[in-house]
């Protein structure tokens, strides 16, 4: 019989888009692990998904999914308005669970998910990419190590221009424009580098719509500053209107140093005439210079979250990023956007009885 690492665990995929094919090329590497289902509001897309994946079942709604007795951890990879019913319906049905990021559109969404989870008693683990990517998690191990000393700050620019969904250009949908998309990684990075025992205080944030007007309700570029416990300082830059594709970019401070991390940075690149297929995230343009990245889903963190979730549940262990992350990095971003129409700093608001 196989045991430990070698034993079996089934997974559902509530999604069949654009993170989605993340999750499925980070699953690959992960041993043990199988989607035996997938879902899609549209019959026809679940199963081109399903049959290019190898996928056994399809599902054209929720609870048919999670009412699946095979699968053991449902991952929702679907548009942020839809998270908090998908997370509802698995928890009633007993399953593990692993949403992609945000946690919800904003904190009261949020706070609802966490209430769900903990009294279904299920294992939940929040899939922020950024704290699993290589790259960040070695910048973590050297602060550890007293590398730099203690962080006195962090800036962070996560830019490209702009999504790839027709849900995220809807601010009432998503939640919010830029800041939210992107903002969510930048903060969870931040309180990774700093650690999360240092609480965030307070934030001041600015926003606005300068080259997308045309197609969102919401900001397009942002710029956040959130205040920590201990006096030090993160700093976050979001932005929909960067050309030729990802930048996702940390700089920590510390007192005895500093540390720089570039997700997107690769080490092929070049000039070419003719396509030469997909290249990277928001590339933008398949000819003239080129960035393309090698293992994308490892480099971003995909294949490490998962193996981390999949690993969590054999083990019966708490995953280290769960949605009680989520639900504070949520409020830290309603923070953010009444800054924004405040104009002045914004304590960060967190039910303690929740954390």
């Amino acid at each position: 019989m196989p045991h430990g690492h070698h034993q079996p665990v089934s997974l559902g995929l509530l999604g069949s888009g654009f993170v989605a094919e993340f999750y499925m090329d980070g699953l690959r590497d992960v041993p043990g692990a199988h989607v035996v289902a997938n879902y899609s509001r549209s019959a026809d897309r679940a199963e081109e998904f399903g049959r290019r994946h190898d996928i056994p079942r399809q599902y054209t709604e929720v609870d048919q999914l999670v009412a699946d007795e095979a699968v053991d951890i449902v991952v929702v990879a679907l548009p942020n308005h839809m998270h908090v019913d998908a997370i509802r319906a698995a928890a009633s049905a007993g399953k593990a669970i692993v949403c992609t990021k945000p946690l919800a559109r904003n904190a009261a969404e949020s706070a609802e998910i966490l209430r769900i989870v903990k009294d279904a008693g299920v294992m939940h683990g929040y899939a922020e990419t950024e704290v699993f990517s290589p790259s960040v998690v070695r910048a973590r191990e050297m602060i550890e190590q007293g590398a730099i000393g203690d962080v006195i700050s962090v800036r962070a620019r996560e830019a490209h221009s702009g999504p790839h969904a027709p849900h995220f250009w809807d601010a009432d949908t998503a939640g919010g424009g830029a800041l939210l998309d992107m903002g969510c990684h930048t903060i969870e990075a931040a309180r990774y580098f700093f650690g999360k025992d240092i609480a965030m205080t307070e934030a001041f944030a600015w926003g606005a719509t300068l080259s997308h007007a045309d197609k969102t309700t919401g900001e397009d570029n942002a710029v956040a500053l959130i205040k920590f416990a201990n006096g030090g300082i993160s700093i976050t830059e979001s932005s929909w209107s960067m050309k030729g594709g990802m930048e996702l970019r940390n700089e920590i401070t510390g007192s005895g140093g500093r540390l720089v991390t570039d997700t997107t940075e690769t080490p092929v690149y070049g000039f070419i005439t003719n396509p030469a297929g997909y290249l990277m995230e928001k590339a933008d343009a398949e000819t003239g210079f080129v960035y393309p990245i090698p293992e994308e889903a490892r480099v971003y963190g995909y294949t490490q979250e998962m193996r981390h979730f999949v690993d969590c549940f054999r083990d019966g262990t708490e995953p280290r990023e769960t949605f009680v992350d989520g639900y504070i990095v949520n409020c830290a971003l309603d923070a953010c956007y009444r800054s924004m129409k405040s104009g002045t700093w914004e304590p960060i608001e967190i039910d303690e009885s929740l954390v």
